[in-house]
């Protein structure tokens, strides 16, 4: 599970991959099969913003790009930039269902600060940004 399929420009050591649990790819599957993109690929990325300074995100793809790293569990394909690869590496994507709703959830173990949300966070290297700004207090890893 989580296995790398093709790695380019970031070096990704064993155990570090990108994993995407089972409920995730079957969310997956079920928005490929939805777009009408059976062979797409999920995209997931960071970039800078977010109540905690970075934030994630998350697309469909209909194939990967040149120099991205491409994963692969259950038959989907998860695509990552190289930048956004240096943020997530050993993180572990999963779907979550509760009676506030559904979405994706990142457990990134290179965040040292996480927003209430869930959808943003900080590591050493990002300059501290406000904290709580999703209307949730922010949690320390």
């Amino acid at each position: 599970m989580g296995k790398p399929v093709e790695l380019r420009d970031v070096e990704v050591k064993e155990g570090s991959e990108v994993i995407l649990l089972p409920m995730a790819a079957e969310m997956v599957r079920k928005l490929l099969t939805e777009k009408k993109r059976p062979d797409g690929c999920l995209r997931v990325f960071v970039s800078g913003g977010g109540c905690s300074g970075m934030q994630y995100g998350m697309t469909i793809e209909s194939a990967p790009g040149e120099m991205d790293s491409v994963f692969e569990t259950d038959g989907v394909r998860v695509v990552i930039d190289p930048i956004s690869m240096t943020y997530l590496l050993g993180a572990t994507i999963d779907y979550v269902d509760n009676l506030m709703g559904g979405g994706f959830k990142i457990d990134n173990p290179n965040a040292l600060t996480s927003c209430g949300c869930g959808h943003s966070f900080r590591t050493g290297g990002t300059p501290n940004a406000a904290t709580g700004g999703c209307g949730h207090s922010a949690t320390s890893r």
